[in-house]
């Protein structure tokens, strides 16, 4: 028997597990220590999902609270405080268009939950035939087989026998989504928008967010927001279809839900949809262990108590501007050809090919970044300040310098 490592890691190969300068030892404010001893700046907000930094101390008392008055509690066919608690603060905070929250434990599985509870809808009206669920070329919803049939990247879906037969994928292209809804619109479940695509941080322009609403009232489909990763604060506002000119019916979050100290996400959807269910008295057959826990329940409720009490929209705009300033500059670098993202979403547009050296090179001055298609991803905390992004700044120039030479 080999010294085998015991971890799984994601998204490497096996050859590459365990390494010293990859594993993580501790995390705090805005680093990551490793087992080498060094420590670096995260400007990925951990996988997008510690909004407020690392180490929040009344996210993690809460927590702690939660599970010694009640370390675990079900919503299988019933509730508890904690629960409906949290899903009050979050309908606050969605807005008053929505009625009904559903927990669930991850983006992908959240997604899982949506593709089941629009065709479920549909069915309700007697439009069982509406099956098909339209997403995005680009997009990112996820790993579980569901989400990743509508995850609009090739990541190996044929390898792994995900079943896209009730799917499509449009481009951002109005033209093109009229023509498929032309064709099968009868058939149109809902269509999946996320408001900044994940893996590439390219922005959904609002004049093709407003056409899907047009064809939405042509047509009879829901509309759905993934804001997995664009939730709680990241692009500057509370959620980034606030800012569209027509409302979701269904609206995604998970990530910045409990500043990444729980597995949790929340499917919120429209007054129509619950009234559906509640005139049928209809049953969604769905249900997870952990969905909805009273740890998670309370996380959700302290993240958005210190979204408030750190004043997180207002720094989120602060820091996107300063994230412009820093991306004009590195603009220049020979090895940069632009940049895009909002808020702080943004990627660097790089030569072809040379992304993966960057991210390598950036852990070695110091800085964590994530790559993207021929891009790095600068998703930093919303609590950044100006003293790391001019780190990260010096950092991502020397890292370029390092490829290029």
């Amino acid at each position: 028997m080999t010294d085998r490592h015991p971890v799984w890691e994601s998204l490497i190969p096996p050859s590459q597990y365990g390494l010293p300068a990859r594993h993580a030892v501790a995390a705090e404010g805005t680093r990551i220590r490793f087992a080498d001893g060094s420590w670096a700046l995260c400007a990925t907000s951990g996988l997008w999902n510690c909004n407020l930094g690392y180490g929040n101390k009344k996210v993690a008392d809460a927590v702690a609270d939660a599970l010694l008055r009640s370390s675990y509690l079900t919503l299988f066919r019933g509730g508890h405080d904690l629960a409906v608690r949290a899903a009050s603060a979050l309908l606050g905070v969605c807005g008053p268009e929505f009625g009904r929250v559903l927990f669930s434990t991850s983006g992908g599985a959240a997604n899982d939950v949506m593709m089941k509870l629009v065709r479920h809808f549909h069915a309700l009206r007697g439009e069982q035939r509406r099956r098909v669920v339209v997403g995005l070329k680009g997009s990112y919803h996820g790993l579980t087989y569901g989400s990743f049939s509508l995850t609009g990247e090739h990541l190996g879906q044929e390898l792994y026998g995900v079943d896209q037969r009730a799917v499509r994928h449009v481009g951002i292209d109005e033209a093109e989504l009229t023509s498929l809804l032309a064709r099968e619109g009868h058939r149109v479940a809902a269509v999946v928008l996320e408001p900044v695509l994940g893996s590439g941080a390219h922005p959904v322009p609002p004049e093709f967010v407003a056409a899907v609403g047009r064809l939405r009232e042509e047509h009879g489909f829901l509309l759905v927001a993934d804001e997995v990763a664009t939730g709680f604060g990241r692009t500057g506002s509370y959620f980034a279809s606030h800012d569209w000119p027509v409302v979701p019916d269904v609206l995604i979050t998970s990530k910045g839900l409990t500043n990444g100290t729980c597995a949790a996400s929340a499917v919120v959807v429209s007054h129509e949809i619950c009234e559906a269910f509640e005139r049928a008295d209809s049953v969604l057959v769905h249900g997870e262990t952990q969905a909805g826990a009273p740890g998670s329940c309370a996380a959700i409720l302290a993240t958005i108590d210190e979204m408030r009490s750190l004043d997180a929209l207002a720094a989120a705009k602060d820091n996107s501007a300063l994230l412009d300033g820093l991306l004009e500059r590195i603009s220049a670098h020979p090895l940069v050809r632009g940049h895009r993202g909002i808020g702080c979403f943004r990627a660097v547009e790089l030569e072809p090919g040379v992304s993966a050296q960057v991210v390598t090179a950036a852990r070695q001055t110091g800085v964590i970044v994530q790559p993207g298609p021929d891009c790095v991803q600068l998703v930093p905390a919303l609590t950044y300040g100006p003293e790391e992004f001019a780190e990260l700044e010096s950092a991502l120039w020397s890292a370029l310098d390092q490829v290029a030479s």
